[in-house]
């Protein structure tokens, strides 16, 4: 089997170097960012730092963002293939976005994992639909809260609101009505729907993969049993060819024949 000798890019080389940095980045933008939003009497000063924190992770992301652009070798395939990381800094209405970073502790976690494919699919889709959910209900509850005749208040509305609609269940008690909160709300559908495929196809898998140990374990059975009769039948023949040979070996009859040719003085 061949190895694969390709040698890591500038790019991968900064971005497993700054993995850590960025996580970390990420956790603290998630505090300081739910902090205000799940305590809205947040004492003075913590308001504050809490924003500064967040002004500091986006600045950190941007520096990230700026440094993998010039080290990539084409940049304009660079920026292509991360429009997202582009938006996310570029525009303020997605900063929340910036959470996403937090996928990064997924790798983390995959190296726990069984070495099976399953096994990183499921860590992936566990971790990434856990964080979808957490910074859609703070999204939402950020957008409702204050808002007249909102029905989302407080977290646990939110939670639960995002836990019925990533799910697709919807019951239909709690929903936004803000721009922004519909906006979260189309793409928390639009996850769910992603995420239920992927966990479908995941259990569809194993299904199909249990199915064919049990049969692959059938037919080793049934391929030992073949051999051990086989094996037999080489031992009856063996012990058949052994009689047949000292039946040859022998006389026969003896006693009959001299007893025919009477006996010699």
């Amino acid at each position: 089997m061949a190895v694969s000798t390709r040698t890591p890019s500038r790019v991968d080389r900064w971005e497993d170097a700054s993995e850590w940095l960025l996580t970390t980045a990420a956790l603290l933008f998630l505090a300081a960012y739910a902090w205000p939003i799940i305590d809205a009497d947040l004492a003075a000063p913590w308001p504050q730092v809490c924003r500064l924190v967040t002004l500091l992770a986006w600045v950190v992301f941007a520096v990230d963002y700026a440094a993998r652009l010039w080290l990539a070798e084409d940049r304009r395939a660079f920026v292509r293939s991360r429009l997202l990381d582009l938006a996310v800094i570029t525009l303020p209405l997605l900063r929340p976005l910036r959470l996403l970073r937090l996928v990064t502790l997924l790798s983390v976690l995959n190296r726990h994992a069984r070495t099976s494919l399953r096994g990183r699919v499921v860590v992936y889709v566990v971790g990434a639909t856990s964080l979808v959910m957490f910074v859609a209900a703070l999204a939402v509850l950020d957008a409702e809260r204050g808002t007249p005749d909102a029905n989302i208040q407080d977290f646990g509305d939110a939670l639960w609101w995002s836990f019925a609609t990533v799910t697709t269940v919807g019951y239909g008690d709690r929903f936004p009505l803000t721009v922004t909160g519909r906006v979260v709300a189309a793409g928390l559908m639009l996850t769910g729907i992603a995420l239920l495929g992927v966990i479908t196809a995941t259990f569809a898998s194993w299904l199909v993969e249990r199915v064919r140990e049990a049969g692959e374990e059938q037919e080793a059975v049934t391929r030992r049993d073949l051999l051990l009769l086989t094996a037999e039948i080489a031992q009856l023949r063996a012990g058949i060819e052994a009689l047949r040979s000292e039946r040859a070996a022998d006389p026969v009859d003896r006693p009959g024949r001299e007893g025919a040719g009477g006996s010699t003085p």
